[in-house]
This record gives C-alpha cells, structure tokens and sequence, in this order.
C-alpha cells in the first residue's frame, strides 16, 4: 500500500513538475477503472460515470502547474470524481415532472435559468482573475473548496496541513478577493449619491454571494 501510495505522489510530481505525459497516461491506467466504480457508487451510470472520471483527468492535466502542492493526490482524485458526480446529480435535479391539471398526464419542466447562469459566469471570471493574485497555497485551497466542493477536512487530507490552517487561508482569500471584486466594480465612479447608494447594495450583495457560494 505504500508503494503504491509513493508510486502515486512520483507519478503526480513527474505530472505537475516536469509535464510528463508518459506520467500522466500511468497515472490513468493505475486509477481509471477504480475511479469509474466509485463514480457508479453515486450516479449508477456507466457512461456518464466514464465522461466524469475522463473530465476529471483531463481538468487535473490542464491544472497541473497548480496542482503540484497536494500531497496525497489519490485522495484528491477521489473527492473529485465524487464531488463532479454530486454535479452531475445536481444538474440533471433541474428536470422536475410536473401533473398537468385535471389529467393523468405528466410534463418535464427545466427550471434552469440561463440568466442566473451567466451571471455566476461572469462572477466566476473576475473571481479567476482574483485568485492569480493569492499566494499558491491559498490559490490551492480556495480552488479546491470552489471547484471542487472540499470540505476542509477534505482539502487539510490532500495538503497535509490542519483543517484550522485551511479555514484561516480560506478566510484570507476570501478577504483578499472581496476587496478586489468590490474594487473592480467601483472603477466606474457613480455619479451621484443614489447610484453610490444602489453601489454600496451592490457590494453588500457581491459579499454576501461570496459568502453564499462558500458556506
């Protein structure tokens, strides 16, 4: 078992460090079909389970340079497919069957809302630029709690650092990232007292929506 584990951690930093394909296609072969299983454990989904399991696989190539400071990367695999599985379940729950009044016929609805989306799209890309700007190790934590759903526990395991230090780096991003976010949006000064007044609410918002998407 520490074999593999230390297999593991050489192939990880053979990926992150030196962009070793050969590494990566190790990597896969090593994990893929104990990933894919694990992925049917949540969705009961054979197909679907392999397009998560490859995204994930694909998102951790296309990362890598930011990757490299997890120390147990199978753990980190894992909570990943898991919490892309839980998406996976969260999305297709926008598809509510509906009884059609006074018949015994029923109807899909999607209560998706392309409007919320974009916006959260246009949240999300400040929030990128943001991030560059925070330090590895809370660029990490922060990625791996807003990506990838972590709980601290989790991401503590992966970093091998106390759940105490992930909250306090947490904690820290955030603020860091608040104070960027609200610049941004005052970079365009109001002209006068109401718009400054409807800008404060604006801000209030954009916090409290950071604080939403977090805890």
């Amino acid at each position: 078992m520490k074999n593999h584990k230390a297999d593991i951690t050489s192939l990880w930093s053979g990926i992150c460090i030196d962009d070793d394909l050969k590494a990566f296609e190790v990597l896969f072969h090593l994990l893929h079909v104990k990933l894919i299983k694990f992925c049917v454990f949540y969705i009961h989904q054979k197909e679907p389970a392999e397009e998560i399991v490859s995204d994930v696989f694909v998102k951790c190539w296309e990362s890598r340079k930011i990757l490299h400071h997890i120390v147990n990367p199978e753990t980190y695999m894992f909570v990943a497919v898991k919490n892309q599985s839980l998406n996976y379940l969260k999305k297709y729950s926008n598809i509510h069957i509906v009884q059609i009044e006074n018949s015994n016929e029923v109807e899909f609805i999607n209560i998706y809302d392309p409007q919320k989306e974009l916006e959260k799209k246009e949240l999300n890309f400040l929030m990128d630029k943001a991030i560059a700007s925070l330090s590895p190790q809370s660029s990490i934590i922060f990625r791996l709690i807003k990506e990838d759903g972590m709980k601290y526990k989790e991401v503590a395991e992966i970093l091998n650092i106390s759940p105490r230090t992930v909250q306090t780096q947490l904690f820290r991003a955030m603020k860091k990232l608040a104070v960027i976010l609200i610049a941004h949006r005052n970079s365009s000064k109001p002209a006068d007292k109401k718009v400054a007044a409807g800008q404060h609410i604006t801000d209030l918002g954009l916090l409290l929506i950071l604080l939403k998407i977090f805890f």
